[in-house]
């Protein structure tokens, strides 16, 4: 088939560094693993539903290409998107139909001397979000490109989304993500906190892994060395 060079370039391939979860399985017994997943997805499970994953078995762990290839399936059926694997063998990981990831750590940390995380600049700062209606279950409200401001309560089952900061001068239920476009530098904000689910650029935690001492009051999150952190204010 002839090809028309005057019409351009069909296609380009660029380099970029993109915001991923991983993955990293403690054990080889991959019925533990879907398990303990599955307990973890019940609590958020519109959260989960897509996401990329790289897969990485923690230190001292073995998988083989048949248990790799199990898990991703176990993956897969639950409505994940296991992309790459890391720490493994090539030929492990083509076994499952993934990718391979060298050097994820540094991928992640960057190689400066001082191991510092890269962080993506944020976009051109615009005008901020400001919500004053109560924010219902099953509603999402995403600034795009800077802060999200509401000054009214945030109810189980809704969802706040901002490239920047969340702040909440309310009651805060529902689901918080800050830095969603990878801004390490976003943090979220809140009167009154009762999340179902907190993230920044990533890096969540879910309503259990919060500490009680911080439940019903005013609470702050941010990133500190690419772990989210949460205070009280």
């Amino acid at each position: 088939m002839a090809v028309n060079a005057s019409a351009g370039a069909a296609f380009e391939l660029k380099g970029r560094m993109a915001p991923f979860t991983v993955l990293q399985v403690g054990t080889a017994e991959i019925d533990a693993v879907l398990g303990q997943l599955d307990a973890r997805l019940a609590q958020a499970p519109d959260f989960f539903a897509g996401m990329p994953l790289v897969v990485a078995p923690a230190e001292g762990v073995s998988l083989d290409g048949a248990t790799l290839e199990a898990l991703v399936g176990g993956l897969r059926e639950r409505a994940l998107l296991p992309v790459a694997a890391s720490g493994l063998p090539a030929e492990t990981a083509a076994v499952a139909g993934l990718g391979l990831i060298r050097n994820l750590e540094a991928s992640r940390s960057g190689s400066g001397e001082s191991g510092r995380r890269d962080t993506p600049a944020r976009a051109a700062p615009g005008a901020a979000r400001v919500v004053t209606q109560p924010v219902r279950s099953g509603q999402q409200v995403y600034a795009r490109g800077g802060d999200l401001v509401v000054t009214a309560p945030v109810s189980a089952g809704a969802e706040l989304m901002a490239d920047g900061h969340i702040h909440v001068y309310d009651t805060l239920r529902g689901r918080a993500l800050a830095g969603v476009q990878g801004d390490e530098n976003a943090r979220i904000f809140c009167q009154s906190l009762k999340a179902e689910l907190i993230a920044i650029a990533g890096q969540y935690r879910l309503s259990d892994q919060i500490d009680a001492g911080l439940r019903d009051a005013p609470a702050m999150a941010w990133l500190r060395d690419g772990e989210l952190e949460l205070n009280a204010l």
